[in-house]
């Protein structure tokens, strides 16, 4: 037994009240202390400003971001009511200040105030402040401008009234607490997103992001004045649609049910549910009722009418397939499950949201025939292609195309089998795959040379994609098998690394392949395990020293800082390197660069991969027209 068993008693239990506990567990109220972490900070802020535009009180946000050497500042500003400033008898202190300290408490309890809100566990301010060097609020109400001043979640002033003013409103500014966060910077291509979107579910909401790091000052405005209609045109530009935008809002109850759907010349299905204007990036009950809505109406269209002549079965999975949709849903004490609010937990939603969906859509379908047909044809093309496709999978499967242990031969295998610590090197051409064999440590690095790019899998059907020699080869090496039999937890590498060369082609090469692991293994970028490989552009030398420069800016930075250059190499490719030079700018995990893909990033390159490749010239043109300026370099 162990001998500190017997001083386990009632002295040994701590009790981390307010902000104690928050700094000790951050991660149970934010989910990470990484970028996103710190960038879930500001979304708690701007949120508690968009319930107030909920409400109907608030009609501008202002979002401005600076630098301090060590961590960025950001500062919201609403129109709003303004944070109340009156006292708390029970608390012996303001409203303001218990809202900032203490965990639990807020007006989003009282449907009176906010009938719906993003906010519902009253931890938002608070957390915001525990984690934070210092946190400012100034309050513009009753006439007033008062102010108080908090740090790591604790007050540093009393609150003060500064003046009189007309204006209502609330101004919080806070720099995120490096003690607690290993990054201290907003991710300014993530919020523009996030403010995009919250202009589209918020319309005539204005939206201003004042950015005045980097050397530079950057301001745009977000509003939208047609709500989740413009947005789905902003999801699905570059795409050629098979029916118009359909649209619907109905309030049931104390529930408000709002989507916008269109269905487009595609493979695959975008949804982006909300939950109190908050994204729910994993879907949850109203995203199940929504489904099973679209599904029941189209196939009992199509039943009704007598459209199917074949007796391939439809399923949900088809009626997925092209859809575009927006589903919004305003709701009060929504569960989510966690405090980032990723996931809708409540069971009555999903009835709520089937029966407003079905309704409507039975009876557009009904009242638009030619727009009902045209999806109907649209989900029987994609029945018969997953016919296709299982069979042409069956004669793979038959002949082990996935599913044999047998190694493809141009892969060169790490000598240990452990996924946790190998990393795959997805390389373009021969030349860079012999280097990168002769400079990899052969314990945990294995390597898989592509020859040339790999297939357009845009407009390809399964059956071409799984005969495509490269596609057949990733999959192997992965070991994750496809489709009905892809599993991530048999991946092979937790690490795979696509290492192109630092041009247009190699940049093509990567948006490829991101648009087929999107489309095809979305697992493995939403677990982490894809990775980007940075190649320096420059080697530099100066006498016997050598360095590596990997942009421009960087090569700058070394001109002035050594003032003469002995030599200069512009690498236009990584065969140009031998195994030394790759192994030690970018193979190396002592020295290189990686930058981890995430979900947005393949969407991204999906997304831009549809404009450039896809069939609209149009909106080709239109891309390349409003960004030819901002090409720095082009192969001819």
């Amino acid at each position: 037994m162990d001998s500190n068993s017997d001083s386990y008693d009632a002295s040994k239990i701590v009790v981390l009240e307010g902000p104690q506990g928050i700094r000790k567990r951050p991660g149970m109220y934010i989910g990470s202390t990484g970028a996103a972490g710190v960038l879930h900070l500001l979304y708690e802020v701007i949120d508690n400003a968009v319930d107030e535009a909920a409400a109907g009180y608030c009609k501008h946000i202002h979002i401005h971001i600076t630098q301090d050497p060590d961590a960025d500042i950001a500062e919201v500003t609403d129109d709003g009511r303004g944070i109340p400033v009156g006292m708390m008898e029970k608390y012996g202190k303001s409203a303001l200040e218990v809202i900032m300290t203490t965990i639990h408490k807020g007006a989003k309890f009282n449907s009176d105030v906010y009938k719906v809100s993003g906010g519902l566990h009253g931890v938002g301010l608070t957390v915001v402040n525990a984690l934070s060097v210092y946190t400012d609020v100034t309050v513009r109400r009753n006439g007033h401008v008062y102010r108080q001043s908090f740090s790591k979640g604790l007050p540093t002033s009393q609150l003060q009234t500064l003046g009189d003013t007309s204006e209502t409103g609330t101004t919080i500014t806070f720099k995120p607490d490096k003690e607690v966060f290993s990054v201290q910077t907003f991710d300014s291509a993530l919020l523009k997103e996030r403010l995009r979107y919250t202009a589209f579910l918020n319309p005539g909401l204005h939206i201003t992001l004042s950015d005045d790091r980097f050397g530079a000052h950057e301001e745009e405005t977000f509003v939208s004045e047609s709500g989740i209609l413009d947005f789905i045109k902003f999801i699905n530009e570059g795409s050629t649609p098979v029916s118009g935008v359909i649209s619907a809002k109905k309030k049931e109850g104390d529930t408000i049910v709002e989507f916008a759907m269109q269905y487009v010349d595609s493979y695959d299905e975008k949804i982006e549910p909300f939950v109190n204007n908050i994204r729910t990036g994993e879907g949850g009950t109203h995203l199940s009722g929504f489904h099973a809505a679209v599904t029941r109406s189209i196939l009992s269209y199509i039943e009704k009418n007598k459209l199917q002549k074949s007796q391939l079965k439809l399923t949900g999975e088809d009626a997925k397939e092209g859809l575009t949709a927006v589903l919004s849903v305003l709701m009060q004490n929504p569960e989510f499950e966690g405090q980032t609010k990723e996931k809708l937990g409540n069971t009555t939603i999903k009835s709520i949201v089937e029966g407003v969906t079905y309704a409507f859509l039975s009876r557009y379908f009904e009242e638009h025939p030619s727009e009902a047909r045209a999806i109907a044809s649209k989900v029987i093309s994609a029945a018969s292609a997953r016919e296709s496709a299982r069979k042409a999978r069956e004669m793979a499967r038959k002949k082990s195309i996935f599913d044999s242990t047998v190694l493809p031969g141009k892969l060169a295998d790490c000598i240990l089998d452990d996924p946790e610590r190998t990393e795959l090197f997805i390389v373009e051409g021969n030349s860079a795959g012999g280097s990168s064999k002769q400079g990899r440590d052969k314990n945990i690095q294995a390597i898989l040379p592509l020859r040339g790019k790999i297939l357009n899998v845009e407009k390809a059907s399964d059956e071409r994609i799984f005969d495509n020699a490269e596609i057949k080869t990733m999959i192997t090496a992965f070991g994750t098998g496809i489709r009905e039999t892809f599993n991530p937890d048999n991946i092979r590498y937790k690490k795979i690394i696509i290492m192109t060369d630092a041009d247009v082609d190699g940049s093509h090469i990567r948006t490829l392949l991101l648009t087929f692991f999107y489309r095809y293994m979305r697992k493995i970028i939403e677990q982490g395990y894809v990775y980007a490989a940075i190649p320096p552009l420059y080697k530099v030398t100066k006498g016997k020293n050598v360095y590596y420069c990997y942009s421009d800016d960087e090569l700058e930075s070394k001109r002035k800082e050594l003032v003469d250059l002995d030599g200069l190499q512009r690498y236009k490719g990584l065969g140009e390197m031998n195994e030394d030079q790759l192994w030690e700018t970018t193979m190396n995990p002592a020295n290189r660069k990686l930058k981890k893909i995430t979900i947005r990033d393949a969407q991204r390159a999906e997304e831009l991969f549809k404009i450039l490749m896809g069939t609209d010239v149009l909106q080709r043109r239109k891309f390349l027209h409003e960004h030819a300026e901002q090409v720095k370099s082009l192969d001819v």
